[in-house]
């Protein structure tokens, strides 16, 4: 898990990114800038690992936007390639659906 985020913030400092096309929707529809989600992944916490996913590992990593509000950032690599980082979906946690620091679903 945190091997596939470490790859993707290398990724990212390289500048070797990609957003998919509902990425692109989700994040629009959130109202959240490319440029925010790019600028935290460092500091950004894992919340889930899908290392099985067909398309390639990805994790879901909190991340918070230039007003500290949460965001959550779903990152991939393609499967069977080391290269870009992909910007799968970006979206603003629902609150009844997460904990208060948003790192866990709520039951």
């Amino acid at each position: 898990m945190r091997k596939t985020f470490e790859r993707i913030k290398e990724l990212v400092s390289k500048h070797e990114i990609k957003i998919s096309a509902h990425g692109y929707d989700e994040i629009a529809e959130d109202d959240i800038f490319i440029k925010d989600i790019i600028a935290d992944v460092d500091k950004g916490i894992i919340v889930e690992n899908y290392h099985k996913y067909p398309k390639g590992p990805c994790v879901l990593v909190l991340q918070k936007d230039r007003d500290a509000r949460p965001i959550h950032v779903v990152w991939g690599i393609p499967k069977g390639a080391s290269s870009p980082a992909v910007i799968i979906t970006a979206y603003r946690p629902d609150k009844d659906m997460w904990t208060d620091n948003f790192t866990r679903r709520r039951v």
